[in-house]
């Protein structure tokens, strides 16, 4: 077990108070002991009573020896139970004072702790420490903390503002240019070619529109919900899981969660259309699967057949317009499906894995906090 750096501390505290206490001790027990005999001697020869017998030097020496020894004895008993009692209390002060020293550390590494855990980084760079003291190198250290943590906020915002802002923008044109396609393409004297181009430019705005959504979508999925409601996702699956080229199989377990409705509904959707759109051309199936898990936690699951995929190109699919080998030139979708998906799932408190088939396509799941 790692101590920690309170333990470290009080550790260096008493060690080095030990160590004193044993410096001293030794210092007192060679100055004692070598003071004594002449003390002990000059005490007796100055002394009232008789004079020794004729073997008084030896007696005097065995009086001095034993007092020599007692002395000591006793300084070594009694002096390691002093400095046992004395070491044992100042072990516990370090300790108190190591944690009032380490009290600003504790309240920094708590704020970064809850920052870090937020479901959405948006929600959680808006705290900040602040940490009141004198101005000394820890206050220092946080204040540079709540500096990082105020630009990133800006950044985030300005980049999710950005994004809002230019697919609003976008809507407009692009509501514009299918109207215009579709006026074109009305009179019956129109020509095959010029209906065929139309048709593709018609296409082409249908997929822009789906961009413009997805990024929507994306910027409000990527923030934490704060209004929730009760959401079983075995009715989603049950209303969405559906498809006309492939096989969809469904599992609908209770699996009830506090959420978004549009959001959940959206992120089961895109998961089913993901594994409808990117299946075998014959005999492909896509698996639906809900329910709650005991410890706490509910679970989707879809899984589906289709094209053999790297295990090293697994985690990147969740990026943001990320497609896998040629679906980059000819996939009708706008690359934002599974980022969504992340996206909302963590907007929830939960999280999205995904896993490669051996024998060709996915397994995703999905895992999001039971509702109480």
């Amino acid at each position: 077990m790692r101590l920690t750096v309170r333990g470290r501390l009080t550790l260096v505290y008493g060690g080095l108070f030990l160590l004193a206490g044993l410096v001293l001790m030794g210092a007192i027990y060679v100055l004692i002991g070598r003071d004594m005999p002449g003390a002990v001697q000059a005490t007796v020869s100055s002394g009232t009573a008789a004079p020794p017998p004729p073997n008084g030097e030896t007696y005097v020496r065995e009086i001095v020896e034993g007092a020599r020894a007692d002395t000591l004895h006793a300084l070594l008993t009694q002096g390691a139970i002093a400095l046992a009692v004395v070491s044992a209390a100042t072990i516990a002060l370090g300790w108190l004072i190591a944690g009032r020293l380490l009290q600003p550390l504790n309240q920094i590494t708590a704020t970064a702790r809850r920052i870090a855990e937020s479901p959405a980084a948006d929600r959680g760079l808006h705290e900040r420490i602040a940490l009141d003291g004198p101005d000394d190198e820890i206050k220092q250290l946080a204040d540079t903390f709540d500096l990082m943590l105020a630009r990133l906020d800006n950044s985030f915002d300005g980049q999710r503002r950005f994004i809002a802002s230019a697919s609003h923008e976008l809507r407009t044109p692009l509501t514009l240019n299918r109207t215009l396609l579709e006026v074109a393409l009305t009179p019956k004297t129109v020509s095959p070619e010029v209906r065929q181009l139309g048709a593709t430019l018609l296409a082409i705005n249908d997929r822009h529109g789906r961009l413009i959504d997805g990024l929507l979508l994306l910027a409000r999925s990527d923030r934490e919900v704060t209004e929730r409601s009760y959401v079983d996702l075995a009715d989603i699956v049950e209303h969405v899981a559906t498809a006309e080229d492939v096989k969809v199989v469904t599992e609908p377990g209770e699996a009830a969660v506090l959420g978004d409705p549009v959001l959940l509904e959206r992120l089961v959707q895109n998961l089913v259309e993901n594994g409808v759109r990117h299946n075998v051309a014959s005999d492909g199936w896509v698996s639906v699967a809900t329910r709650t898990r005991t410890d706490g936690w509910v679970e989707l699951q879809v899984a589906n057949s289709g094209p053999v995929i790297p295990r090293y190109e697994v985690s990147n699919l969740f990026e943001p317009f990320h497609r896998y080998g040629t679906e980059r030139l000819v996939s009708p979708g706008a690359g934002l499906g599974l980022s969504i998906v992340r996206a909302v799932a963590r907007a929830h408190g939960g999280e999205v894995h995904a896993a490669a088939r051996d024998e060709g396509g996915l397994i995703v799941t999905v895992m999001l906090p039971r509702a109480p």
